[in-house]
């Protein structure tokens, strides 16, 4: 079974970086492409930045500028690099991915169990 797990977040002063990183365990699939979303309170949940298999990204006017998404392919791993972080990044944060399990037809969302960022002096 695939799952994706999520790296802990943290609580940090605005100014500062913090870098997410998101992997998928398990074997036998093929990732497409993976993205980080967030959620703060009140909110509805965005979509922060995306990565393609052939790494093209795509990025939040709210974020493009301070934060990269990056993958690694031989560790099945996504991450995301925030740095001049400012309180309204303060949210929780969801890796997802688009893969498919070797010896089918479909591709299958997955999400990670979120990690809460905190940006706060």
């Amino acid at each position: 079974q695939v799952q994706l797990v999520e790296s802990e977040g943290g609580l940090v002063q605005p100014g500062e970086s913090l870098r997410l990183s998101c992997a998928a365990s398990g074997s036998g699939f093929s990732i497409n492409a993976m993205d980080w979303y967030r959620q703060a309170p009140g909110k509805q949940r965005e979509l922060v930045a995306t990565i393609s298999s052939g790494n093209m990204t795509n990025y939040a006017d709210s974020v493009k500028g301070r934060f990269t998404i990056s993958r690694d392919n031989a560790k099945n791993t996504v991450y995301l690099q925030m740095n001049s972080l400012k309180p309204e990044d303060t949210a929780v944060y969801y890796c997802h991915a688009v893969l498919k399990t070797y010896g089918t037809i479909w591709y299958k969302n997955y999400w990670g169990q979120g990690t809460q960022v905190t940006v706060s002096s």
